[in-house]
């Protein structure tokens, strides 16, 4: 017996052409699996621009804003509320809410001050 094969030549013919197909077959799945994650992480990568940079509208579909222009929406929404915030020329909410307890003070002058939360509850 040689360290060849087997000694049987139909068998040896078997044997390598099934190592072959096996071989072959173990490239082709790693390859067919790397060429799917590459297509999968193209079409994701895809989505991501889409998203940030937005859509133009089309027939039937609306536009969509990219992320800055929302993020530029939110810091202009944001700096309405700090105006709301802070006292100014009488028009904010902070305004409106000082000047009612202004009002308030005024109409309860007479009523005496209540007295002052029992420390033991805290």
């Amino acid at each position: 017996m040689s360290a060849d094969g087997t000694g049987i030549p139909a068998l040896d013919t078997v044997l390598v052409w099934g190592g072959a197909i096996t071989l072959l077959a173990g490239v082709g799945t790693i390859t067919w699996r790397a060429v799917r994650s590459a297509l999968h992480l193209g079409r994701r990568m895809d989505q991501f621009m889409d998203d940030w940079y937005g859509e133009q509208e089309r027939p039937g579909v609306p536009g969509r804003p990219g992320v800055m222009e929302r993020v530029s929406g939110i810091e202009e929404r944001l700096s309405r509320v700090e105006h709301e915030l802070h006292p100014n020329s009488g028009e904010s909410l902070r305004d409106a809410v000082d000047l009612a307890n202004v009002r308030l003070v005024r109409l309860c002058q007479d009523e005496e001050d209540p007295a002052p939360p029992d420390a033991s509850l805290a």
